[in-house]
């Protein structure tokens, strides 16, 4: 929770510990990060629209506050 505190945006994250990362399919648009396995902090950009480039990609860089949304275990969603 420091990290995502300090940190001026998202890119400053992606190699940090704790597996940053952007999820796919119905979570797209949301990032998570590891806890205690296998729980993760789930969390989404509150810029509306999330920055891309053209190619479709999110920009981190560009990603400067976020919204934790829940504490889960995603892997086990049926």
């Amino acid at each position: 929770m420091t990290a995502l505190h300090v940190a001026k945006n998202l890119e400053e994250l992606r190699n940090q510990p704790g597996n940053w990362h952007e999820l796919t399919g119905n979570r797209k648009g949301q990032w998570a990060c590891d806890l205690d396995q296998p729980y993760r902090l789930i969390f989404t950009p509150t810029e509306r629209p999330i920055p891309e480039n053209a190619a479709g990609r999110y920009i981190w860089i560009e990603i400067t506050a976020v919204e934790i949304i829940e504490i889960t275990n995603y892997h086990k969603e049926g």
